[in-house]
């Protein structure tokens, strides 16, 4: 395990702070800010790599190991607890280099490369990292600008003041009272028009003839409810099968001819 030096240490009178004094109180935020450098362990590695210019590719399994478990115990040593993540880290980086400790011959050394599957996760972590980070400094509305905006301010409409006197308070009580009153009232009788009716009609005008107009089968004196009638009783046969609806193109003219040539 490569020496702590390695890691970047607070100086105290020009050595490095390897320790933290037992009396020494750390507020809560400070440790917050600590943290928030890193967002998890794939973090961590990604800060590592960079941090020697080393090719994911050309990964050196032993080296980052190192310099990873050595950041752990830096935070065991700050007594920071740390989340499960980062010890499953600790303990694939174990696995992957003690498998590569273990001598193989060239062809299954091409074939099982034990660091391909955390190489593969680095590199979607570092394209993900990126693409979040372009995002994230892309300009803001809000945050970056402003949006400039201009508008005719809000006027309360003044509710002019009624003025009202004696006199005209008994000006309009006096016109009030002598209003003419209306007594009588209209009454409106409809004329009742039974669709059960206007279909039996319809069909004893059959047993005489196959085709009618429909003009024919209502009276002009039952106005517009007697074409309303006349129609719904139409559709209503048409839709039992009794009635088949004819229109004239020339003179669109209805007409309603019998399915059967007679009816009992």
């Amino acid at each position: 395990m490569k020496a702590r030096s390695q890691l970047d240490f607070p100086l105290l009178k020009g050595e490095a702070l390897t320790r933290l004094p037992e009396d020494l109180f750390i507020p809560p935020e400070a440790l917050e800010i600590y943290l928030e450098d890193f967002s998890g362990p794939m973090d961590v590695l990604l800060y590592l790599i960079q941090k020697k210019d080393i090719d994911i590719l050309e990964l050196d399994i032993s080296e980052i190991t190192d310099q990873y478990i050595q950041y752990i115990e830096f935070m065991d040593v700050l007594k920071i607890e740390l989340a499960a993540d980062y010890l499953v880290m600790a303990a694939t980086l174990a696995h992957i280099k003690s498998r590569m400790l273990i001598p193989q011959s060239e062809e299954e050394d091409e074939e099982m490369d034990p660091r391909s599957e955390l190489i593969r996760r680095l590199q979607e972590y570092q394209r993900y990292k990126s693409v979040s980070e372009s995002v994230s400094n892309l300009p803001r509305v809000d945050r970056d600008f402003f949006l400039a905006s201009a508008a005719l301010p809000k006027f309360k409409d003044q509710q002019p003041q009624v003025e009202i006197n004696a006199n005209d308070i008994t000006d309009i009580f006096y016109k009030v009272s002598t209003r003419p009153r209306f007594k009588e009232n209209h009454q409106i009788h409809f004329e009742e028009l039974s669709t059960q009716e206007r279909i039996a009609l319809i069909l004893s005008i059959f047993k005489k003839r196959n085709i009618v107009q429909f003009f024919q089968i209502f009276q002009k004196s039952e106005g517009h409810q007697g074409v309303a009638v006349s129609l719904l009783a139409s559709l209503d046969l048409a839709k039992d099968g009794l009635v088949e609806l004819i229109q004239n193109k020339d003179s669109n003219q209805l007409y309603l001819k019998s399915v059967n040539r007679g009816f009992h």
